[in-house]
């Protein structure tokens, strides 16, 4: 304490000292830098994260791309065994204006598409008793609004094997058919938000 304080009587050391504090504060504050889009979504069992071209090979329909929410943060594709039969693939979007990101996740919406069909029978009974289902037209195909706090949700996969999923943001959800392709899109948006992102997907 004497050395520092009698260092500190002399300009050109309190020059330096303070050049020293700054450099020390600047390394501090680049410790942790802010993670990469690219890593958005990998704590949530999405399966292996790829890019939207690689995962186009390895699924046989067409992936689906909501304009509304511009070319998506990261890409997962999921394959048998732990996925689908024909494969699932999810769009991660963070900060999107007007949408509220999940401060646990780091992700504002899930767009999961994966051939099959909803089947209504046991649908509605993995969905749980805090959620609650509206059946609507998605861009004239069968679709539903899941609000609420959904957790799971099972369809048919394209082999018609029975799938179970679960619903990674545990928020509202549209789900629907869109000619064999099952798109269930997640997210904390309200009916007529998932709606125009639906709208806006080719």
């Amino acid at each position: 304490m004497l050395i520092l304080a009698v260092l500190l009587a002399y300009t050109p050391s309190r020059d330096v000292i303070a050049g020293w504090l700054n450099l020390h504060t600047n390394i501090q504050r680049v410790q942790h830098p802010p993670t990469p889009s690219a890593q958005a979504g990998r704590n949530l069992d999405l399966g292996t994260p790829t890019t939207l071209a690689r995962a186009q090979t390895e699924v046989t329909w067409t992936v689906a791309l909501p304009s509304s929410l511009g070319p998506p943060d990261a890409v997962f594709v999921k394959l048998p065994p732990s996925g689908p039969s024909g494969g699932e693939v999810t769009l991660v979007y963070t900060e999107r204006p007007g949408i509220k990101l999940s401060g646990l996740t780091g992700v504002a919406v899930l767009v999961t598409e994966a051939r099959g069909k909803v089947d209504e029978t046991f649908f509605e009974k993995m969905l749980g008793p805090d959620a609650t289902i509206e059946q609507i037209a998605v861009n004239g195909h069968a679709g539903y609004w899941i609000s609420g706090s959904p957790h799971d949700i099972a369809f048919t996969d394209a082999d018609g094997h029975f799938y179970s999923d679960s619903l990674r943001l545990a928020t509202n959800t549209l789900l629907f058919d869109d000619n064999g392709t099952i798109v269930r899109i997640e997210g904390d948006l309200t009916k007529a938000q998932a709606l125009q992102i639906a709208a806006s997907m080719s």
